[in-house]
């Protein structure tokens, strides 16, 4: 996936409120592609999911995984998009459903950040949210390199 397809895709969803996450995510705190993509992490309202589907579903996109409540996966065949849908309180804050038995990932507001992809403006999620996402788990090599860079970029600790 290269950034002219995340330009595209968020594009096609405005108005709706989404923000990138995952390793397009970091690269727009970044603001530069630091590697190869092979989807794009989607946060979204999920009061606004319908409108986000049919933005996509206009693009091409299909529904391939459903994993809801948790996230769901959009192809057009050469592109995935991993979708997560978020429940937004009144102070700003969100979570995310983590199962089907009540866990939530928690979103503080301050979380909901912006940077750069191709120059311009975009939603994605700060770097403190991004690291606390990548923990709990065996490291891939992206992984480690996507800390490597947060790390070297915002003198932030992490845990790999």
């Amino acid at each position: 996936m290269d950034a002219r397809t995340v330009l595209r895709v968020l594009d096609a969803v405005a108005p709706n409120a989404v923000w990138l996450a995952g390793g397009w995510g970091i690269d727009a705190l970044l603001g530069r592609q630091t590697r190869d993509h092979g989807d794009l992490d989607l946060l979204h309202r999920s009061d606004q999911e319908a409108a986000v589907l049919r933005a996509l579903e206009a693009l091409g996109y299909r529904e391939t995984l459903d994993l809801r409540p948790v996230r769901f996966v959009l192809s057009d065949g050469a592109a995935e998009l991993d979708l997560h849908p978020l429940d937004f309180a009144a102070d700003g804050s969100a979570t995310q459903k983590a199962d089907n038995d009540g866990a939530v990932f928690p979103y503080p507001a301050d979380c909901f950040v912006a940077g750069h992809v191709g120059g311009v403006e975009v939603p994605c999620i700060s770097a403190a949210q991004q690291i606390f996402f990548h923990q709990g788990y065996a490291p891939r090599p992206q992984d480690i390199a996507d800390m490597r860079h947060l790390r070297e970029a915002f003198g932030v600790d992490t845990h790999f």
